[in-house]
């Protein structure tokens, strides 16, 4: 079959469900209630259903009362005993998959439990509902007279009491339907190859000769794959190497660090990026138009939502609310409850809305990595944008970064102290440490009242890392390749104090 008739019946395809997601988007809180509803029924005759009397839960109050909200610590004891192979313990049908995350907090290995139900009718449909929605808004895309370049984890499955644990996109890979394969590259061999420095020129000599069309993976590991593919090949930019590229559908990390460098590899003003919001517990959002930096909440993928408003996080007053009550511009952390049984489970990562019809939100970090040590409230998503700002400003380019506190002493006052790994430094690294600063002060202001007149906080403190030096760190914690990050912003110094030892 010609490759334009597969590609107009695969868009023809794809398309049909946009009137699917009009009823979300017409009814958001009566798909999210009939969900939650769907879920309790699904899992009433469960031993969590049956510890908290599911069959006679009739209404939200009662599922808000009567189940607490559990961080992954609290719900490992049953999540260890379906691993070990027992059944019907928070979800009613068998549960095999398990997606192993050490996180960034913790280097305890986390395993998230993936159902079938999750497997189809969260995960695949929503790759099936980002390519719907990039097509909806692209109308002349070729996307299916090529193939998808896909940077998966680096790590395999392995086999434990009949139960499978590794990536989740180890998981997604060995259970893709045979469309996602077929229009995929590299193959699900190269895919699952666990050592990622033998992996990365495998990735290079299958895709190097093939029509890619898009991209998916995490900007940061997928810079490392092209600026490889490059030096490879010998080409100036990628689009000499595949020039019928569309797209890029990036998430895991901010974006906003590398857009100016992936604006480099791709240059063509019709080339698109489109971000998406998945982890381990589930695909949460996606950018829904052309050229936004807003992500639609997606409501109908088993998974009902609840946020508590970080401004009560952690403390004696926090409080839940439900998809009705949220405001605009607030920053909430994000509690689920899903069709793989975890019941109104802190996934640890903050949000905020940028729209309320539809519901759309920006990610804004995590729970656990943002600096608050002085009441300056700092997020991931204020020091990206301050970098990305500065960067431009200065030419320059950058590999990562990571934050830390100056703790204050009788001597001194208190500071962040910061780290980066340039790619290409700019020509005054004290002006652009200014600069930096002066920067972070326009996009948070309790960072500037603490930073005005040095009354709180000194200025920053920049280090400039050595090259590799992020990437030696994350070998060293054996977390190369795939979802693994560098955590940007921490509370305490343990990271940053890391990184400054292995920079001797």
């Amino acid at each position: 079959m010609p490759l334009q008739i597969i590609n107009s019946f695969a868009t023809w395809i794809l398309k049909k469900r946009i009137h699917q997601m009009e009823l979300f988007l017409k009814y958001p809180h009566e798909v999210q209630d009939e969900l939650l509803f769907s879920l309790i029924k699904s899992a009433e005759n469960t031993q969590i259903g049956r510890k908290y009397d599911f069959s006679s839960m009739k209404n939200y109050t009662t599922f808000s009362e009567r189940i607490p909200v559990s961080t992954y610590e609290e719900l490992e004891p049953l999540i260890e005993l379906t691993r070990k192979g027992e059944q019907n313990v928070f979800w009613n049908s068998n549960i095999k998959w398990f997606a192993k995350s050490s996180g960034t907090t913790n280097a305890k290995s986390k395993f998230i439990p993936v159902s079938s139900e999750a497997l189809e009718n969260c995960h695949y449909k929503a790759s099936k509902d980002l390519l719907c929605l990039f097509l909806n808004n692209n109308e002349d895309s070729q996307l299916f007279t090529g193939k998808s370049l896909r940077l998966g984890g680096s790590k395999q499955l392995y086999e434990d009491n009949n139960t499978f644990f590794g990536d989740l996109s180890a998981i997604l890979i060995d259970n893709m339907p045979i469309w996602a394969e077929f229009s995929s590259t590299p193959s699900s061999k190269i895919s699952l190859m666990g050592d990622w420095e033998t992996k990365l020129p495998a990735i290079i000599n299958e895709t190097m000769n093939e029509n890619v069309t898009s991209l998916a993976g995490v900007p940061s590991w997928m810079m490392v794959l092209l600026q490889k593919t490059l030096e490879t090949t010998g080409k100036s930019n990628l689009l000499e190497l595949w020039p019928n590229a569309e797209v890029y559908f990036h998430g895991g990390v901010s974006f906003e660090p590398y857009k100016e460098q992936y604006k480099k590899l791709f240059p063509k003003d019709s080339f698109k990026y489109y971000e998406i919001y998945n982890a381990s517990e589930g695909f949460f959002a996606i950018q829904d138009q052309n050229d936004s930096d807003e992500l639609l909440l997606m409501l109908d993928y088993g998974i009902f939502y609840e946020f508590i408003p970080m401004d009560t996080f952690g403390t004696l007053n926090q409080r839940v609310i439900r998809l009705n009550q949220v405001e605009l511009h607030k920053n909430y952390a994000l509690v689920i409850t899903t069709n793989s049984g975890l019941w109104r489970y802190l996934i640890g990562d903050t949000i905020r809305f940028t729209s309320l019809s539809p519901y759309r939100i920006k990610v804004t970090g995590r729970t656990k990595h943002h600096i608050n040590v002085f009441g300056e409230e700092l997020m991931v998503e204020n020091t990206d944008a301050a970098v990305a700002k500065t960067c431009k400003e200065f030419n320059c380019e950058i590999v990562d970064y990571t934050v830390a506190p100056i703790f204050m002493t009788n001597q001194q006052k208190g500071a962040h102290e910061w780290i980066i790994e340039f790619k290409t430094k700019p020509n005054s690294i004290e002006n652009f440490r200014k600069a930096l600063d002066e920067n972070l002060q326009s996009v948070n202001s309790d960072y500037e009242a603490k930073r005005y007149n040095n009354m709180t906080l000194n200025p920053l403190v920049l280090n400039i890392a050595r090259e590799n030096l992020f990437y030696d760190w994350l070998k060293q914690e054996d977390k190369l390749g795939g979802q693994h990050k560098v955590p940007r912003l921490s509370n305490e110094r343990t990271y940053l104090e890391n990184l400054l030892k292995l920079q001797l």
